[in-house]
């Protein structure tokens, strides 16, 4: 049975406001905690009163228990759930939002440039830098800074270091480009230290060429100037040339592999006719063709002072070493002439040797290699060779001169007293050519260092060339690289070891010599032979045996003068490589003598 009745004061509950009322209402109804359908409604408003009273309707049971629990619940605080609740998304999204925001601060403080200060060179304070000028020509790239990071600056701040403190810097690939080639120039203006300077292959195109103007007009030290390897182009030379017809101090100028064409080339020739203090020019490695080639051979006519001339690599062909003769015949200061790689062929070497003979300097070398020359062009490289009086070196390596070719140059070393160095290496020479070669050693104690490799000159061969160098010749360096000798071979060469006291260097390379060679050579190696100094068997199939061999002949030999031992691409395994480094470390106990043991 129901009642209703007024509560005791301590339990009256406290008056709600309308709006906060509709609040808590709302608030429930979210929570779930609405009355049940039967119930009375338990908070009632006096409509004609202004003064509020509530009117409690309670029941007996567990209705009436429910009913005190929801008004407790109503009650409690009423911002505490939805406070969490709220909180639990709120709180991290204003972190993210915050870390975001000082990440993008911090990315854009690092990319961006610094609006407040000035992104020119010229601005920079002494102490933050490499100190600026403003020579007349100097033509700085507008931004160059804004596009140089911190550290790029710094770093070309140590580069710049080293240019004002050294005699030689190289500097070569390390990629500055034209920007760091226009932050690093101004280091040469008026540098009273180094003398040479290497920045090939740092991307540097035509227009970083520019950075030298105004700086090599003022600079009088500056002897060796390298710029091999980047792509300047036709463009960029003709900018170097303008710039160096001004220049008194460069000696040697490097511009290989830099996309050099004819219409460079005639810029090259045109500062060979104004500039008289350049000696060695080297442009190999170019798109060089004839109509470059004629107009270098009329700077050559007016060129006085040119003592090294480079052009190997290029596209001369017969028609631009015709051209090129006519220039020699009118030089007279000319030492040097590498042509290697022109594929001049046979009547392009007849125009060169026709013009060397008229030539009145002093030609020193000559380099010929991969001309596509035969038997007929080295007949009239042999000619020049006969009446030269001052020719050192000779190289006519990667041809196809072949035994006739061969007896040919032979006939004419027999004549000549100044060559020390020839190159007769992969010319389809066979024993009999070698033959020939060698014959003409006995009756010449001038060659030095004679290069035969990549021959199939074979066992014969290193025979007839053995007997010869036994106790002829003054021969220091012999390479018989690739030459088919084999074990046999071998052993002709090792027995020529045992009596020869010229040779210092010795190649042997891939000859297929196997064990059986190795172990002559090492029986060899036990006698006392006071010249070798460096042997070569790289690529000769030698295994752990001949391993053993060579180690045991260091450690007999207390007096071994090898210091060079090269046995690499062989099929050594971890014993013969012990077997050898205990031999060397045997030889360095007991003599104090290091070698050096390739594997």
């Amino acid at each position: 049975m129901a009642f209703t009745s007024t509560l005791p004061l301590y339990s009256h509950p406290k008056l709600i406001p309308k709006k906060q009322r509709l609040a808590f209402d709302a608030l429930a109804s979210d929570l779930g905690h609405r009355p049940a359908p039967d119930s009375a409604s338990f908070i009632t408003r006096g409509r004609r009163s202004r003064s509020e009273r509530l009117v409690v309707t309670a029941a007996y049971g567990a209705e009436g228990g429910a009913r005190r629990r929801v008004y407790r619940q109503s009650q409690q605080p009423i911002t505490s759930a939805p406070v969490k609740q709220i909180a639990t998304y709120v709180v991290p999204a204003g972190v993210f939002v915050a870390a975001t925001f000082v990440l993008w601060k911090l990315v854009e403080k690092l990319l961006m440039p610094n609006p407040s200060k000035s992104s020119s060179i010229e601005d920079r304070s002494p102490t933050q830098g490499v100190k600026w000028s403003f020579a007349p020509g100097t033509n700085l790239l507008s931004g160059v800074a804004a596009k140089i990071d911190r550290q790029s600056k710094l770093t070309l701040n140590e580069f710049a270091k080293e240019l004002r403190a050294f005699n030689s810097v190289d500097m070569s690939g390390r990629n500055f480009g034209d920007e760091g080639l226009f932050f690093l120039a101004e280091s040469l203006g008026y540098n009273q230290i180094v003398e040479e300077v290497s920045f090939a292959a740092n991307s540097i195109t035509a227009t970083g060429i520019k950075a030298f103007d105004g700086v090599l007009q003022a600079n009088m030290v500056l002897k060796t100037l390298n710029l091999s390897g980047n792509p300047i182009g036709d463009e960029g030379v003709k900018c170097l040339c303008d710039i160096l017809v001004n220049n008194g101090s460069i000696q040697k100028l490097q511009l290989n592999s830099v996309d050099l064409g004819d219409e460079g080339a005639k810029a090259i020739a045109e500062l060979l006719k104004k500039n008289s203090t350049l000696r060695v020019l080297e442009l190999n490695n170019n798109m060089i063709d004839y109509s470059g080639f004629t107009s270098l051979a009329g700077a050559l006519l007016e060129n006085n002072t040119i003592r090294n001339f480079h052009l190997n690599g290029n596209y001369g062909g017969a028609l631009g070493a015709n051209a090129l003769a006519k220039g020699l015949e009118g030089n007279k200061s000319l030492r040097e002439l590498h042509l290697h790689g022109n594929s001049i062929g046979d009547e392009g070497v007849r125009s060169l040797m026709l013009g060397l003979s008229s030539h009145k300097g002093k030609i020193t070398l000559l380099d010929f290699g991969n001309n596509s020359i035969t038997a007929k062009g080295a007949f009239h490289v042999a000619e020049y060779i006969k009446r030269s009086k001052n020719l050192l070196w000779v190289n006519l390596y990667m041809n196809d001169i072949g035994d006739e070719g061969a007896e040919k140059i032979a006939e004419a070393l027999k004549e000549n007293r100044t060559v020390t160095t020839i190159d007769l290496g992969g010319n389809n020479i066979r024993a009999k050519g070698v033959g020939v070669i060698a014959e003409s050693l006995k009756d010449n104690a001038i060659i030095t260092n004679l290069e035969l490799g990549y021959n199939p000159i074979g066992a014969d061969g290193a025979k007839a060339l053995s007997e010869v160098l036994k106790f002829h010749g003054n021969v220091k360096t012999l390479k018989l690289g690739w030459c088919q000798i084999g074990p046999k071979g071998a052993e002709f060469i090792a027995d020529m070891l045992r009596y020869n006291n010229t040779i210092s260097i010795l190649d042997l390379r891939a000859n297929g010599l196997r064990d059986e060679g190795a172990a002559c050579l090492a029986r060899s190696l036990k006698v006392v032979n006071e010249a070798l100094t460096s042997l070569d068997l790289g690529f000769n199939e030698i295994r752990d045996d001949g391993a053993f061999a060579i180690a045991q002949a260091l450690k007999a030999n207390e007096d071994v003068t090898v210091t060079s031992l090269n046995l690499s691409s062989n099929f050594l395994t971890k014993f013969g490589q012990s077997a050898l480094s205990d031999a060397r470390d045997h030889v360095y106990e007991m003599s104090e003598r290091e070698v050096n043991i390739f594997f």
